[in-house]
């Protein structure tokens, strides 16, 4: 972000505006608007972070152990972790993050064993589908909001049948238009894998998190390269944002 650009948003924002759109107003109206569902953490209780490049974030892939910082990497899910693990010490809380960046539903599929059923999660928060779609624009990929559909289906499924008592967090695919690699191309197609998504976690009674919805509303407290560099992964602020969302969806 430029500096002009900063001081043109600055002229239209005032000072009054700016508090009313805290970040914790931004979650809250979006998360609240979303029917507000919880996940219980329970003593003991094993968190799971699955994903892409989002959920990844440069974790240690060969630190196989829970709360391991390194391992959490440097994402939502390690502020998410720190957090809780700070508020609840006397309950024993283990997470772990398996997001790798890059990855499409299938590929998930392909590694669900060891790394999802095998953990045997309390909690598996899955965010999942930007580059089911973004990887279509390259020609690397010949995948459909469709496909993505059915593939996230049989995972959730196939999660379900091993892990019948496990809660579900889905997060939403998001993109934040006109920042670097979000542009027209996205739409309206991109929007038919947040709407997949979301039928889903409907589907499987997951807790949803409107993640597109909490970027859109954070775009009144600061442009959109605040909190996405590249329209898609995000920022130290953006990562906190997301954080703030899911921490919201648990009790």
């Amino acid at each position: 972000m430029n500096s002009s650009n900063r001081r043109n948003f600055l002229k239209n924002v005032s000072l009054g505006s700016l508090a009313a759109i805290s970040i914790p107003n931004i979650v809250s109206a979006a998360v609240s608007a979303d029917k507000g569902k919880k996940v219980t953490l329970k003593k003991e209780g094993v968190i799971l972070f699955q994903g892409d490049s989002i959920t990844d974030v440069g974790r240690k892939r060969d630190a196989m152990e829970a709360n391991n910082g390194s391992a959490l990497g440097g994402g939502y899910p390690h502020l998410a972790a720190a957090h809780l693990l700070l508020k609840r010490p006397g309950d024993n809380l283990k997470f772990y993050n398996k997001g790798i960046s890059g990855n499409k539903v299938f590929q998930l599929a392909d590694r669900w064993d060891a790394d999802c059923l095998q953990l045997k999660p309390d909690v598996l928060s899955i965010l999942v589908g930007v580059n089911d779609f973004w990887h279509t624009l390259n020609g690397n990929y010949k995948g459909t909001s469709k496909v993505y559909h059915d593939d996230y289906d049989k995972l959730l499924d196939r999660t379900r049948q091993a892990l019948p008592d496990v809660q579900l967090i889905i997060g939403e695919p998001y993109a934040v238009k006109g920042v670097k690699a979000v542009d027209d191309r996205w739409y309206p197609t991109f929007n038919e894998y947040r709407a997949a998504a979301r039928e889903l976690a409907d589907k499987y009674k997951a807790v949803f998190i409107p993640y597109q919805a909490i970027y859109d509303k954070a775009l009144q407290a600061a442009p959109a390269a605040y909190w996405t560099p590249d329209g898609v992964h995000p920022s130290v602020a953006g990562a906190q944002l997301m954080a703030e969302a899911w921490l919201r969806c648990v009790k």
